[in-house]
Formats: structure tokens, sequence, C-alpha cells
């Protein structure tokens, strides 16, 4: 079934979008933090060694990032690379719960930092083939919104599974979240999808031709909006990236028979702040603009940062990871929104995706090597320092460099 440029699709397929945000998190959910605070608590690796395990992989995925936006432009099987990448993120995570040693650790990381590389540009993919432009702002806040859900669903689980059984077995949660989430991404016709639009063309032509090459990708450059907000998700994921993972691990360093519970109630706090932040997010970026809403976001990640290196009182964890809830949800909500601005007409737009992703993992897998060698040789408190200043950086750049994106036309478009 094809839908004309304008419309939003069948209120059925809007809920099965709503499902593949949802379960998508769920399985990616289930490991995330949790492997860092498994291998110091229980396998007694030191942050350095987990560092080098995540700053790898991070190299190895945000080497991936951009050719993976280029194929995504490309391909007209956006649920199959869905599927694809939900199958190898599932097998990597079980061979991380069966053989736990550093190579067999090294290799599944690495192959999960790759394939995570394909959610993000995939579902906003999907996300622009189905709703006009008019629609995207509330829409991409609705993917956040359930995405978030799902995650704070997964956190719950990992909380009584680490609490009931051990940290080994919140590993075994994946498997099922992914068939629920393979399930959500076919309940979504390939015929629903405006091929033309998820690469940022402006859709079907009356007889399905293109109205618009896609320009030259390196024609990306000349875009201000592109090249600023990329060395904005540099920054901003370089202060971002280690913090919870940091925290987690001196938690865990003083009570490591609670760690799991704690690091879960950290991310539920979290991940229920951004619920919220989303939905509102996606619905006033239309009235105020892009700008505002990022520089809120952009505010509270050195704030938290700051009250990291202020307090050795590991139960204030879960009260400042509800700026996590306001930085990290406004950023990952207004992303997609400010590249499909930004693009809009270039054809290029999940290769756009894939260069502030590449952008964002040169700044985490660097921040979460240095950090750890910080944390070794100065202690926490120096750390989380560092990390703040690193915020106030990325928020100065969105304040006195990033255009507006949110015009008039894009609105009503």
């Amino acid at each position: 079934m094809a839908i004309a440029v304008g419309e939003a699709p069948a209120r059925s397929v809007g809920r099965a979008l709503d499902a593949v945000n949802f379960f998508v998190s769920d399985v990616r959910g289930a490991f995330g933090p949790f492997v860092n605070v498994y291998l110091v608590s229980q396998l007694h690796w030191t942050p350095g060694s987990v560092g080098l395990i995540m700053m790898v992989g991070g190299l190895i995925g945000l080497v991936t990032e951009t050719p993976i936006g280029w194929a995504i432009d490309h391909t007209i099987h956006k649920r199959g690379a869905l599927i694809a990448a939900l199958v190898i993120l599932t097998v990597a995570g079980m061979a991380i719960y069966a053989v736990p040693g550093f190579w067999p650790v090294m290799i599944a990381n690495a192959a999960i930092a790759v394939v995570g590389d394909v959610f993000v540009p995939a579902v906003a993919a999907v996300t622009l083939g189905l709703y006009a432009h008019r629609f995207l702002a509330r829409r991409l806040g609705r993917n956040a919104a359930y995405e978030h859900a799902g995650n704070t669903t997964a956190a719950l689980l990992a909380a009584a599974a680490g609490y009931f059984f051990s940290q080994r077995a919140v590993f075994l949660l994946a498997p099922g979240f992914a068939v629920l989430a393979v399930l959500a991404v076919l309940a979504i016709p390939h015929d629903a999808i405006d091929l033309d639009r998820a690469r940022g063309l402006e859709g079907r032509h009356q007889h399905h031709e293109r109205r618009h090459k896609a320009a030259r990708w390196r024609e990306l450059f000349k875009h201000r909006t592109l090249v600023v907000f990329s060395v904005a998700a540099l920054l901003f994921q370089f202060a971002n990236a280690p913090l919870l993972s940091l925290a987690g691990q001196k938690f865990a360093l003083t009570h490591p028979e609670d760690a799991t519970v704690m690091l879960s109630s950290c991310i539920i706090a979290a991940q229920l702040v951004m619920l919220g932040i989303s939905l509102f997010a996606g619905r006033k970026a239309d009235q105020w603009g892009a700008k505002p809403i990022l520089l809120l976001g952009f505010a509270a990640l050195p704030l938290r940062a700051a009250l990291f290196a202020l307090t050795d009182n590991s139960y204030w964890l879960i009260a400042f990871e509800l700026l996590d809830g306001i930085s990290a949800g406004i950023f990952a909500m207004m992303t997609p929104l400010i590249v499909a601005d930004g693009m809009r007409g270039t054809g290029r737009y999940n290769l756009a995706l894939g260069v502030v992703g590449t952008m964002q993992g040169i700044g985490a897998s660097v921040s979460l090597y240095s950090s750890g060698l910080a944390v070794e040789i100065l202690g926490y408190r120096l750390g989380f320092v560092g990390l703040c200043v690193a915020g106030v950086a990325a928020l100065l750049v969105i304040l006195f460099f990033l255009p507006e994106t949110r015009t008039a036309s894009a609105r009503r478009s």
C-alpha cells in the first residue's frame, strides 16, 4: 500500500513502529552498561581493561557507522537490516555470557558495536519513509518515548534477574526480546515505506519517479548544520558516554552485591525522565524551534558530571541520573530531527546520520578509555571534572554556532 506525500500511515502501522522501538531497545538494554559492571564486579577486571574493550569496540563501530548509513540510504530492505542486526546482537551477547574471556568479550563487544550502528539510522529511515515531514517531530518524540519505555522494562527485568539469580542471568533476557522485535518489524508492510522520502528525498512522484537525484556525499560537508552538530555530538558523547559506567564501577567496588540493582535503579530513573522529555520535546520542537530544546539538554550534561564530582555518596547516583534523562533524552530525540531538517532534499539522510554517529563514536570511544585511565591515575573525582569540562564545550558549540533548523516551512510541509 503506497502512501501519498503529506499523509500519515494507518494506525496499525504506527503501532507496529511503536513496538519496534520498544522491543529493539529491550534487546539493546539487556546488555549495555551491565557488561561493564559484570566485568568489574564479578570477573574483577580493572577499569582500564574494561575501558580498552569498550574503546576497541567503539573504534571498530565508528569505522563502519558512516558506510552503514550509506548502505541504508541505498537498500530497499530497511526491515531486513533491522532483523539482521537483532540476530547478530543477540548472538554476540550470548557469547559474552557463555565464554567471558578477554578475546571472546573483545570480539563480541566489537560485533555489538558494529550492529549497534544499524538501529538508529534504520529506525529513523523507516520513520521518515512512513511519515511526511510535518508529522516528523511528534513521531520522533513518540519513537523515543517507546524506546525509553523499553529500556525501563529491560532495566527492571535485569534488576530482577540480577537479584534473584545472578548478574550473568541478565544476558538471557535478550533472545526473547529479539523474537518480539523481529515480529514487530515484520508487522510494518514493506510497501508502506516511501523509499525516496526514507533517504531524505521529497517522496514519491505520481509515477513513482524520483523528483531529485541524491547529492554527492562531499556536498554534505558544505551544510553548516551537519558540521556544527557533528562537532557538538562528539563533545557531548565524550562527556556523557563514561558517566554512568564510571559511577556504576565506583559503586560496585564498595557494594558489589548490590551493583546490578543500583545500576538498574539509575537507568530506570533516567529512562522515566527520558520518556516524558521525549514527548515534551516532540510537541514543543515545532513551537519553540530545535535550538532552545537542545540547549536545555546540553546544559544538563555538565551539571550532572559536576554533581558526580562533588559527592562520594553513591546513593545520590539515582537522583543525579534524572539529569541524564534530560540531556540524553533530548539529544537522542532531536538528533534524527535536526539531521532530517538539515539534509532535506539531499537524498543522503542516513549517510548524514552515519556521519553524526561516527563523530559520537569517536567521542565515546576515546572517552571510555581515557576516562578509565584518568580514574586509575587521578581518581574518580578528577575524572568527573574532566567530563564536565567537555560537556561545557559541547554546550557552547550549540549556543554560538548551530543555526535554527525548525523553520516555518519545515513545520508546515
